[in-house]
């Protein structure tokens, strides 16, 4: 399978990271994001590094391990759908 492959086929797997193999041959990945205090704290990295495609896609399904699960929608929890209006008003 060819670099440009391996390097397409990763980055969709992990949407939330950049993927490219520098000059030297090394494949990198950065998130697209800053981490929380506690992300870092819980081992989580901005920049993972590996000798080639098979150790960086590793590195980022680790990486994935270490933050908590989605917190569900977007929307902040106080978010409530507006009653039905009334008909008789």
């Amino acid at each position: 399978m060819s670099f440009d492959r391996h390097l397409a086929e990763i980055a969709r797997e992990f949407p939330d990271w950049t993927i490219w193999r520098s000059d030297a041959g090394r494949w990198w990945a950065t998130r697209h994001r800053l981490l929380t205090e506690e992300e870092r704290d819980a081992g989580s990295a901005m920049t993972v590094d590996a000798d080639d495609s098979k150790g960086l896609r590793e590195q980022l399904l680790e990486q994935r391990e270490l933050l908590p699960p989605a917190q569900g929608p977007s929307e902040p929890p106080e978010w409530r759908e507006p009653p039905p209006a009334d008909p008789e008003t």
